[in-house]
């Protein structure tokens, strides 16, 4: 399926940054659209709507200052992470943001995105929902959105529970359009599988956690490179959503990885995402820490070779 127009000739690999939640910032998404690799960011990276206005507006700035000094560079357009859900108080704030600065594309996540849809399509705004079944798919699609992205078992952050394969396949019996899909992905090969599955893009998030770019701190990128998938560990218990963290940071609050439960989270005053880190089972292959171009090089090189 050919993928929106706002993708077309801007892309030097099918791959979206995925939205990290205290990791992707402005340095991460202006250096991925640089290179050739759509990006995204979720929108409460910003603590508020003013920083996230100032925010937009120097992503924006800079892209379109790099495009216009660089004419015939692949250019990928980026994409504000919008949560759906009724808890987000914010979210018609964060629309009219979509709206001043005319964003081509948005990722919406944790609801219904027909309020979204509405408003953003009116604009000629893309827009990509996250899915982790095939019920969320077929809810995403009656509210009239571009793209699905098949959040898979894998994923780093909150997670989903069905192979890829699976998936894949079965959304494909309904969905001839735009297929994004996450898990595990983290070089060339791996984004190259994801085409021959039957998608059009892959969605990368842990492996560019270790990059200089990214707003994790050193310990972060530093426990990605010590960690296998054995490290992963999949519960509800810091969240109440089934999401993947890492068992080296688990131990170091004073959690036992094997035997905890809620009371053992409150009472150890954790923050999930921060003092517990996540990543998905990809971790295992992340063996250095390059600047996102470098990386994009390296992925574009096994890319072309994984035919």
């Amino acid at each position: 399926m050919p993928l929106p127009t706002i993708f077309k000739n801007k892309l030097e690999l099918p791959v979206i940054t995925a939205p990290m939640f205290l990791v992707s910032g402005p340095e991460l998404i202006i250096a991925a659209c640089k290179s050739g690799v759509a990006a995204s960011f979720p929108a409460p990276n910003s603590r508020t709507i003013e920083e996230l206005d100032q925010w937009l507006e120097q992503i924006t700035t800079e892209i379109a200052l790099f495009r216009k000094n660089n004419k015939n560079a692949k250019v990928a357009p980026f994409a504000l992470n919008l949560i759906v859900h009724p808890a987000n108080g914010r979210l018609n704030a964060e629309l009219d943001l979509v709206e001043k600065y005319r964003l081509p594309f948005v990722i919406t996540s944790v609801g219904n995105p027909k309020h979204a849809v509405d408003r953003l399509h009116d604009i000629g705004t893309t827009v990509f929902h996250d899915v982790i079944s095939i019920k969320h798919a077929h809810k995403a699609i009656a509210a009239g959105v571009d793209g699905l992205i098949l959040v898979c078992c894998g994923s780093g952050g909150h997670t989903g529970s069905l192979n890829p394969f699976a998936f894949v396949a079965q959304v494909r019996e309904f969905w001839q359009g735009p297929l994004v899909v996450g898990g595990s992905v983290n070089n060339g090969e791996t984004v190259r599988a994801i085409e021959v599955i039957g998608a059009d893009m892959a969605y990368m998030g842990s492996r560019f956690i270790a990059t200089k770019e990214s707003m994790a701190d050193q310990r972060y990128k530093d426990t990605l490179k010590d960690c296998s998938a054995d490290d992963v560990i999949t519960t509800n218990k810091f969240t109440g959503i089934n999401a993947n963290f890492l068992r080296p940071s688990m131990v170091e609050a004073g959690l036992d990885p094997d035997d905890f439960d809620q009371q053992d989270v409150t009472g150890s005053k954790v923050i999930p995402w921060k003092t517990i880190l996540s990543a998905g089972h990809g971790v295992g292959n992340i063996n250095d820490i390059p600047t996102v171009a470098e990386l994009i090089t390296r992925m574009k090189k096994e890319y072309e070779e994984a035919l």
